[in-house]
């Protein structure tokens, strides 16, 4: 354990009473909240991570993290969600053909379900990263879930832009891992696998690609999310430390939810994955379309060099505005990418105030 970090670890939110919260989805998945509560509060603050990663984004415990920013900054009852898409999981790399419906239709529900058990009525903030936010502007959209009193969602939203690169990756690493490497997921720890074994090949393939640092599992999740050197983040966002443990923060992932993405890609905007999937009649073929019925305001932020979704929020804001005017807001912000507004070093000066604003405007 070269970066004396432990993994999963809670010790990063100090002072905090923490509880864990499990609920069970109606497709009958084990998932669970974690609550890090220093009083009573008026407002809660939900706070959400993307497809690989995990609660353990945002408490972790080299640098001033957003869970213990908000719980200093006067917002008492602070929650965190593992989603199916938590590498606290095994579900990402278990055979099937999961997909962000799965998280609008059975997830989300089920978690506000729990939370409000706790929580009542009080008024619920929800921060949302990547497929996690998206996924959540899905379920507004979709009204699988009502009732929030704001949401920041970072880096993607409902418009869904990729890098040219990307667009190419997306089409064919699906078929090229699954058919040609007999691969059926992808790890950033897959430079740890014996050597030789075709994970392990792979992963000295792509590191010829990436010459900006010795870290192997930096050069996977480049890989798996983005198209730079590196793509998700600039290493001088971050503590070596949190460099070092990237794979701790950013697990696998089976294929098939870059099936989705695909799809949504292709389309510009989030859509259903398949609109003769009888389980999710329910859900819109075009969660775009159902924009205006959204009536959470929404910060749609995103970093200046965000080269995984590039300018995917700034556009969602502009098609959101114009059809409800003033209801949401946009910031892009300078010298951050994709994850580092999360994960950064400095954020809780940069980015982290922006967030709390937002939230205190919508706090009343």
């Amino acid at each position: 354990m070269r970066h004396g970090i432990v993994r999963h670890t809670l010790e990063g939110v100090p002072d905090a009473r923490i509880s864990t919260h499990p609920f069970t989805t109606s497709d009958g998945l084990a998932l669970h909240l974690t609550r890090f509560q220093r009083g009573e509060s008026d407002d809660v603050v939900l706070l959400m991570h993307g497809l690989t990663a995990s609660s353990d984004l945002f408490i972790m415990p080299e640098h001033y993290n957003m869970a213990t920013y908000l719980l200093d900054h006067g917002f008492s009852d602070v929650w965190t969600v593992d989603l199916r898409m938590s590498n606290r999981y095994p579900y990402n790399t278990e055979p099937g053909d999961s997909s962000i419906d799965d998280v609008v239709h059975y997830d989300h529900p089920a978690m506000m379900d729990e939370l409000r058990r706790h929580v009542g009525q009080r008024r619920i903030h929800v921060v949302a990263h990547c497929l996690g936010s998206a996924s959540f502007c899905m379920s507004l959209a979709a009204g699988t879930v009502t009732g929030i009193a704001s949401m920041v969602a970072q880096s993607v939203g409902l418009v869904v832009k990729v890098p040219g690169w990307s667009r190419w990756k997306i089409e064919l690493a699906p078929p090229l891992l699954e058919h040609a490497l007999g691969l059926s997921a992808i790890d950033p720890r897959m430079g740890a696998s014996a050597r030789f074994t075709r994970s392990w090949a792979l992963s000295k393939l792509v590191s010829l690609g990436h010459p900006e640092c010795d870290n192997s599992a930096c050069h996977l999740v480049s890989l798996m999310w983005g198209a730079g050197w590196p793509a998700l983040y600039s290493h001088a966002n971050l503590e070596p430390r949190t460099h070092d443990r990237i794979a701790d923060l950013l697990g696998p992932t089976g294929l098939h939810y870059y099936r989705h993405i695909r799809k949504m890609v292709r389309a510009g905007h989030a859509v259903k994955y398949d609109p003769g999937d009888r389980r999710h009649a329910a859900l819109p073929d075009d969660y775009l379309a159902h924009a205006a019925d959204i009536s959470t305001p929404i910060l749609f932020m995103t970093g200046q060099n965000n080269h995984v979704f590039s300018d995917s929020n700034v556009v969602c804001h502009q098609e959101l505005d114009r059809v409800v005017p003033d209801r949401h807001e946009v910031a892009v912000l300078p010298g951050y990418g994709y994850l580092d507004p999360i994960i950064g070093k400095k954020a809780h000066l940069d980015v982290f105030p922006l967030i709390l604003d937002f939230i205190r405007r919508r706090a009343v």
